[in-house]
């Protein structure tokens, strides 16, 4: 097995490596998706639209649902797999951009998931704003090579332009929805209708031919909505859907109390994280209760809970009443990488430092992003640090034991800390109150740099999970753009969860 990030330097992709094959699996022509430009920003406004006029998520997740129920879908939404007891899957989080990152994850996920049974994908499937046209290169042809079917949730990216590409490729090509009566005037509903992003009348035009890279019969999934629950072997996998704002509708929430009865282990995948950045999110439910209550309920005997959204690998094995549940952040399949470094020293729910585990490693995210401001500032010379250097600064603010070893030339000076400092780099609790610049929110919110390096490393992931009828063992693997990488990708992180 290669070494990890956890071993090695060269194991995390820094060093002179050889550059990976995965360019060759790229179109020809590549649009490079920044989230800084305000064309994107303006398509993708309709996240901040429902935060102000009110959310229309939900009905229109109603009607999706309904139009499927019509259409001859399960009552139960259920698919029911013929899986032996023993099988293994993967899951991919957040992976539409298309560029250079979401490339570099195939080579690695076609070697490690060669013998997989199927696939899911947690969350933002197409980036900026899930058009149908930007399914032939965002999804079709990135996986084409992939031999077995791919189950997917939205994320509030796919919900942009209402659903309507994401319902075309994953739910039996869902005509689109009939339009609304116009709402009252001068009323939020009004104003916000106004604003909304839609889709171009002719988007989907690429449709059919993309479809031809994935047209193998082992290939094709039908699922019976947003959400579903796959029965495969002995486990339950429940996949909701948490739209613009991360919250599930009553008819949703009341469907995933169904499912989630009865004394088969359960898995869910959700969009939004219940547990991320050192914090709880129990995702709340309308009309009451959350999603991390169906969670702990021992009755329903789910043992994981995995959530995109959050561009990184994370995981929090919490105890639940004396049984253990991992809750874990799989947003790395694509997407530009959520900074690890940000994250303060751990302390939540029972977990510690020394239960969490991350990928990146806080240090070479620190190393990663200082290179890339260094770059962008010109300022090179002053902001960019060593992965050595990066890494004993953070376990210096952290107060944490490093991931790994930092090195003995690796030196901690006034100019590193003022750069992790600028960076967002996180702090240990009681050192929380102290003055520091207020730049984390800016840093991670407004400054992120969307798909801003096309060249290693890129510090992607993807999880295999192998099912057996008395325990799963979930492995993050790692995608950096490195041609080692590529071909034995290494285990940043490895879990046996015994079922019930």
């Amino acid at each position: 097995m290669s070494d990890s990030s956890r071993d090695t330097a060269e194991g995390a992709g820094w060093g002179a490596a050889e550059r990976g094959a995965y360019s060759a699996l790229l179109p020809q022509r590549t649009e490079k998706l920044s989230w800084l430009s305000p064309k994107t920003l303006w398509a993708a406004r309709n996240g901040v639209l429902a935060s102000w006029f009110g959310d229309p998520t939900g009905r229109t997740r109603g009607r999706w649902v309904a139009q499927r129920a019509a259409a001859g879908a399960p009552a139960d939404k259920v698919i029911r797999r013929d899986d032996p007891d023993r099988f293994s899957f993967l899951v991919i989080g957040d992976t539409g951009e298309g560029g250079d990152p979401q490339y570099a994850v195939v080579p690695g996920l076609l070697e490690a998931g060669r013998d997989t049974r199927f696939a899911v994908l947690a969350s933002d499937v197409i980036y900026p704003v899930g058009s149908a046209d930007d399914y032939g290169t965002k999804f079709f042809r990135p996986y084409r090579d992939y031999q077995a079917p791919i189950y997917a949730i939205p994320g509030n990216h796919d919900w942009y332009e209402d659903l309507g590409g994401f319902m075309r490729v994953f739910c039996d090509d869902a005509p689109p929805l009939p339009p609304e009566p116009a709402p009252r005037p001068l009323t939020p509903a009004w104003l916000r209708s106004l604003l909304w992003h839609r889709p171009r009348p002719d988007d989907g035009r690429h449709l059919d031919e993309a479809r031809k890279m994935r047209s193998a019969p082992a290939q094709q999934a039908v699922q019976p909505g947003p959400y579903w629950a796959v029965d495969a072997g002995p486990v339950r996998i429940i996949g909701i859907d948490t739209g613009l704002l991360g919250t599930v509708d009553a008819a949703q929430g009341a469907w995933l109390r169904e499912v989630s009865a009865g004394p088969r282990p359960k898995i869910l995948v959700t969009g939004s994280p219940l547990y991320v950045d050192g914090e709880h999110h129990p995702c709340p439910i309308e009309g009451g209760g959350t999603v991390d209550d169906i969670v702990r309920d021992p009755g329903h005997h789910y043992v994981a809970a995995i959530g995109g959204d959050i561009h990184n690998y994370q995981r929090y094995p919490v105890d639940v009443d004396g049984r253990t549940v991992q809750y874990v952040v799989a947003g790395g399949g694509g997407a530009f990488t959520h900074a690890t470094h940000t994250i303060p020293r751990v302390s939540v729910a029972g977990v510690t430092e020394q239960d969490f585990r991350c990928y990146p490693l806080r240090g070479d995210s620190l190393a990663f992003y200082s290179g890339l401001y260094g770059r962008r500032l010109r300022l090179r010379r002053f902001f960019t640090l060593t992965e050595a250097e990066a890494t004993a600064v953070v376990a210096e603010r952290l107060g944490i034991r490093p991931g790994r070893a930092p090195g003995t030339t690796a030196r901690v000076t006034r100019r590193t800390r003022l750069v992790a400092g600028l960076l967002g780099t996180g702090r240990r609790p009681d050192r929380r109150k102290r003055f520091r610049l207020p730049v984390r929110k800016i840093y991670t919110q407004l400054f992120s740099p969307g798909s801003a390096t096309y060249s290693p490393p890129f510090f992607k992931c993807f999880l295999r999970l192998d099912v057996t009828p008395d325990a799963i063992r979930l492995r993050c693997h790692a995608a950096t753009g490195n041609r080692a990488q590529e071909v034995d990708p290494p285990v940043e992180d490895e879990v046996t969860i015994p079922l019930p």
